[in-house]
């Protein structure tokens, strides 16, 4: 081998030296770079993971939230249903008193008013079927009424009447003024926990 052969050898060798050092670099470079980027992709991964596990549980406690209140919706509703059957039946069941008992429930009507005087009103059907007695009783109650001869236009009770002051003492008009306390006892007799 002659000097410029020997020369051509050590660059060719030490290219080689430096080529391979590069590659070495650059492969720990690389190897770097992909471990970080693992890393990068596993801590996304988690955050990720982390925001779909918070967003799962908000939407579960917004469907459990909304199946309660549809929930207690519906029990409302049926309270609500079964209130309004208990009061039409106590109506139907004043309208449909047989005599005796009819006039002892307007007599008790009558006592809610003692003190009270001026002139009686029943509806036509009550009118006809009127006690000899409804007076006096009227007035044993505590109620110093006549009772007129026109009829008015109820179901069922009466109203009282004293020059241009009216007590509507009708069985529907009870029961309206009385609703809230009717279904507070309704409340406690029937959905008592």
């Amino acid at each position: 081998m002659n000097g410029e052969d020997k020369i051509l050898n050590r660059i060719k060798s030490d290219c080689d030296e430096n080529i391979r050092a590069i590659e070495q670099e650059a492969q720990a470079e690389c190897d770097k770079i992909l471990n970080e980027a693992k890393l990068r992709i596993e801590q996304n991964e988690k955050e990720n993971s982390a925001k779909v596990l918070a967003g799962i549980a908000q939407i579960n406690a917004g469907a459990k939230s909304k199946v309660e209140l549809e929930i207690r919706n519906a029990i409302l509703k049926k309270r609500r249903e079964e209130i309004d059957n208990t009061v039409d039946m106590v109506y139907n069941k004043l309208l449909n008193l047989d005599g005796k008992d009819y006039f002892e429930a307007l007599y008790k009507l009558a006592s809610s008013l003692k003190g009270s005087k001026g002139v009686v009103y029943l509806n036509n059907q009550d009118l006809k079927r009127v006690p000899v007695d409804f007076t006096a009783q009227l007035k044993k109650a505590g109620l110093d009424a006549e009772l007129s001869k026109d009829t008015a236009d109820i179901d069922g009770g009466f109203i009282l009447k004293d020059g241009d002051i009216e007590e509507n003492m009708s069985f529907s008009a009870v029961i309206s003024a009385k609703r809230d306390d009717l279904e507070d006892l309704i409340n406690r007799e029937l959905f008592a926990d």
